[in-house]
């Protein structure tokens, strides 16, 4: 800690030395707009004389620093936009503010064409992503705008190299270049969103809706100022900054859902100006979504037994689903003088989604001579019938994000820039609730002549169906962080009359997790006993099968009716008894501290070739607690770990301009990513009736990763992109889920001395433990294309092109079977051979219309015991398409259409055939108006 302040106090000697030896010099700085006053960024300027150059930030501010005083002449050049030039005076120790109004204009041969929305959204992405000192992939406002993407997830699933894994027929988690979730991060506005899930770090992209977003930033390879755990990428969210004048626009929309029949229903709107002489900005921003909806589901685990493969479990599953999202946002922004800016945004997102399921369960099928025999159950789930839950599991999730920065120029040559953020996630369950009834040792027949589709079935009557259980639990999961951050830019070369810049800083992030669940069990006394004697002596209901999209065959009611269960008075005529073993070892807490510094050095070597060298240090510090739990129920205690670590992270990336449009990238860069925090956790669950013992694992170590990346990427004037490149990613100590079935006492006492020993002698356990592989290598290509067709004839130039293709595969060594073999067939979770997306637009100056397809190809999900229980999540094919007409200037009409393909979610079980679970939703459709005064 003493040699890292050292070296800051060093820089800053270096900043505030440099800040006096230039104080005779001046500052340029400005903004970049265009005809409509909206911000232009990636913009780049070019001062005359020396190699003088800059790029406008997102939101179209841009400065010079040290600039020699005397004359200029300042040029800008955007892709789609006229050139524009301007001769300027520079003043010692004096900033000379610039207003910079850019013409739309996309030039086709010697005819100039005024761009349409989608084109100018368009070049605004493709000038971020040309500009950007990284490989990156950017996606605009107007571009999401063009995609019928309710959610940003959806919209995500867009860029290459990126897929998703759906919940409820939406995009929740994301997948970067084939490494899962876990391995990349997402930021709001440069800041961390803290995960609202009780046991990982995911983000749940379905949280947050996409007319929230005003750019989508991917970064596929990091900086020596960007957080460094984002081994596969990361995503920036930017929210809309406050406008250069009057803004008011807004969508109203609702839709229809042919799985349930029901009516969905959208609303947003921004409004933004700028007061008091255009120092102060502010814009305000909000969001409504009601979509009610649901899913038909029938899941499958297969087992293996005496050279026979067959159906052990089997559920046929129904679901009613409301999902409610509101999100506001607000951003101001106070400009004191051309030097010195302050700014907030904050971001409140609320998701209410609303459950009932129906669930018909086959399980514990055992073969008897050539038949089968198992236990049935039927359960409903919901919750309890109060003005919240509504009858329904209600699931409510909030995250918000606060933060206060500055931007100041200090003289003329040092650029100091701060922050603070808060951000919080949590995850509320309450009053959830379920009741099943079960028949024990029935007769059941197994139809298995096609895997893809098993079908289990019995005539087993109501009044064999015994109560099981009715049980009401309470979820709750929230994690804070606390961070700040401060750096310094100062001019600094050190090759002669080209552009050299030190910049240097530190980070600290203050993360707290906790989660705390309980679980009863309510058992009927008294006169309550007879009325829930079986099945059949209790209000139900059933389904109308012939819509059921797995086929008619599966949904056999009947089931107990979710309002009959929401409006039981549990307090009376019930005896309540704590469950344990449902919740005592997965509570927990976790604080996380993560102190980090960076040196980064940008250097141009001439006008055409530039690098950018430095380190990163992060140093994190942890504090987990997690129970001891023996026999599943008795909580004897608990116990926490404490432990630090330091990484270093160097990096270095070079950038050729062959032209002015065709620019060669090659990175060279280290990342890491931090176990999951239930991971961490030094849990202890030993389930002796089970002989099952599951247990954290404190010493594992972040997964660290060396990652060479090179990409060529060639921009056509008339905004457009083709690009390829490749990837490869060397991961050491990655973490996989170890599990063996021959673990002994003498294992125990050598894992855990000193704890009383559950296992008996002979005994043979089962061992679930996360552990650290040794490596894997991640390799592939990507290529791209945007481009519009204007050099066809007539009204073909209209049509737009927008595809793209990633491959990759992958490599593990180090994990091992459930029987200590290391395995030679394993593939790393998450990594998808092939994924594809290409979309057909058309655009005249009124009407405008795409067509989409998304293709993800299979990859393992989870890693089992042994190939056999490896699962596969399925590949996927989405077609959307939307069209919108604009018949007055300021409104538009427009129509959506998702997932045409009725494409279901579908996990496969060791090989394709064998189905684990398929999931329909349906396509879905929408219809609305915009307007943009």
């Amino acid at each position: 800690m003493n040699l890292s302040l050292r070296f800051f106090q060093f820089l800053v000697f270096i900043s505030l030395s440099t800040f006096t030896a230039f104080a005779q010099n001046g500052l340029v700085v400005g903004k970049v707009v265009d005809s409509q006053k909206l911000s232009l960024p990636g913009a780049t300027l070019r001062l005359s004389g020396d190699n003088r150059y800059t790029v406008s930030t997102e939101k179209g501010t841009f400065e010079f620093l040290n600039v020699p005083a005397g004359n200029y002449t300042l040029t800008v050049s955007y892709l789609g936009y006229k050139t524009w030039s301007k001769d300027i005076a520079v003043n010692a120790g004096r900033a000379t503010d610039v207003a910079v109004a850019l013409e739309e204009a996309s030039i086709i041969g010697k005819e100039v064409v005024v761009m349409g929305d989608r084109l100018r959204g368009q070049a605004r992405a493709l000038n971020q992503q040309k500009t950007n000192a990284n490989i990156s992939n950017i996606v605009s406002t107007d571009q999401i705008g063009r995609f019928p993407d309710a959610n940003i997830g959806d919209a995500i699933k867009r860029i290459p190299g990126v897929t998703m894994q759906n919940d409820q027929g939406e995009a929740r988690d994301i997948i970067i270049r084939g490494l899962a979730p876990e391995l990349n991060s997402v930021s709001l506005n440069g800041d961390r969103i803290p995960s609202a899930e009780g046991d990982n770090r995911r983000i749940q992209m379905d949280l947050i809706p996409s007319d929230m977003i005003q750019t989508i930033e991917v970064n596929k390879t990091l900086t020596p100022d960007m957080d460094a755990d984002a081994i596969g990428g990361s995503v920036n969210l930017i929210t809309r900054a406050a406008p250069n004048g009057l803004r008011l626009s807004g969508t109203l929309s609702s839709g229809y859902n042919p799985i349930r029949s029901k009516a969905l229903y959208t609303g947003s709107f921004v409004a933004g100006n700028r007061f008091l002489e255009n120092k102060l900005g502010v814009v305000l921003s909000g969001s409504y979504n009601n979509n009610d909806y649901g899913s038909d589901d029938i899941e499958a685990t297969w087992k293996q037994e005496d050279g026979k493969v067959f159906v052990e479990e089997q559920e046929v599953r129904q679901y009613f689903v409301q999902r409610i999202r509101r999100s506001v946002s607000l951003a101001s922004d106070f400009k004191f003088n051309p030097k010195n800016t302050i700014s907030f945004t904050g971001m409140y997102n609320w998701r209410d989604d609303r459950e009932n399921r129906y669930r018909l369960r086959f399980t514990d099928i055992e073969m008897d001579g050539n038949s089968f025999v198992g236990n049935i159950e039927r359960e409903t789930k919901g919750g309890i019938g109060n003005n919240r839950n509504k009858d329904t599991r209600l699931e409510d999730q909030r995250v918000q994000n606060y933060s206060l920065r500055g931007d100041h120029l200090l003289g003329a040559a040092v650029d100091l820039d701060w922050g603070f953020s808060y951000s919080t996630a949590r995850e509320l369950r309450p009053n959830e609730r379920y009741i099943n009834f079960e028949a024990e040792e029935q007769d059941i027949s197994l139809d298995l002549a096609n895997p893809e589709r098993p079908f289990a079935n019995s005539s087993t009557g109501l009044a064999d169906f015994e109560l099981n259980e009715i049980t009401e639990n309470r979820n709750f999961t929230k994690e804070d962080e606390l961070g700040g951050r401060i750096n310094f830019r100062l001019p600094l070369s050190l090759v002669n009359g080209q552009k050299g810049r030190l910049r240097f800083g530190a980070r600290l992030r203050l993360k707290d997790k906790e989660r705390e669940n309980n679980f009863f069990e309510f058992s009927p006394e008294g006169a309550n006993e007879d009325a829930f004697e079986n099945l059949g002596t209790v209000p139900t209901l059933s389904f109308d099968p012939k819509n059921y999209q797995p086929g008619a065959h599966y949904l056999r009611g009947p089931f107990v009716d979710a309002q009959f269960l929401g409006k039981l008075n549990l307090g009376n005529g019930f005896e309540q008894e704590a469950k344990p073993e449902e919740y005592a070892s997965i509570n927990y807490n976790a604080k996380e501290t993560i102190g980090a510094g960076y040196v980064r050095f940008d250097q141009d070597f001439n006008r055409k070739l530039s690098g950018i060298f430095g380190v990163r240090f992060e140093q994190t510090w942890l504090k987990y607690t997690g129970n001891i739990v023996e026999d599943e129920e008795e909580l004897v205690g608990s116990r926490t770990n404490k432990n630090n670590y330091l990484n270093i992270l160097p990096s270095a990336t070079l950038r050729f301009n062959a032209t002015d449009n065709l620019i060669f990238r090659l990175a060279a860069t280290t990342s890491l990513a931090r176990p999951n925090y239930y991971d961490l956790v030094p849990y202890f669950d030993n389930r002796i009736s089970d002989e099952e013992l599951f247990v954290g694992n404190e010493s594992l170590k972040a997964a660290y990763a060396t990652n060479f990346d090179f990409i060529a990427e060639n921009y056509f004037k008339s905004v457009g992109l083709i690009s390829a490149g490749a990837f490869y990613k060397n991961i050491s100590d990655f973490i996989y889920r170890y599990r063996s079935n021959s673990y002994t006492t003498a294992n125990f006492g050598a894992d855990f001395p000193g704890v009383a020993n559950p296992i008996a002698a002979g005994d043979e356990w089962t061992f679930i433990q996360p552990r650290n592989g040794d490596d894997v290598q991640v390799y592939g290509f990507e290529i791209a294309l945007q481009r519009q067709l204007d050099f066809l004839p007539g009204f073909l130039k209209g049509f737009g092109v927008y595809a793209n293709y990633t491959f990759t595969r992958s490599k593990t060594d180090g994990i091992f079977n459930e029987d200590g073999e290391e395995r030679t067939d394993a593939k790393f979770p998450g990594t998808a051979p092939n994924l594809y997306n290409f979309s057909l637009s058309y655009e005249t100056k009124r009407f405008s219309s795409r067509l989409s397809a998304n293709y993800a190809d299979s990859y393992v999900f989870e890693l089992g015991g042994n190939a056999f229980e490896d699962s596969y999540y399925d590949s996927q094919f989405f077609l959307d398409a939307n069209a919108s007409y604009r018949f007055t200037s300021k409104w538009r009409l427009f129509a959506e259409a998702n997932n045409l393909t009725n494409q279901p979610l579908r996990f496969y079980q060791g090989v394709k055939s064998r189905t684990m679970q398929e999931e329909f939703y349906r396509p879905r459709y929408n219809v609305g108006l915009k307007f943009d005064f």
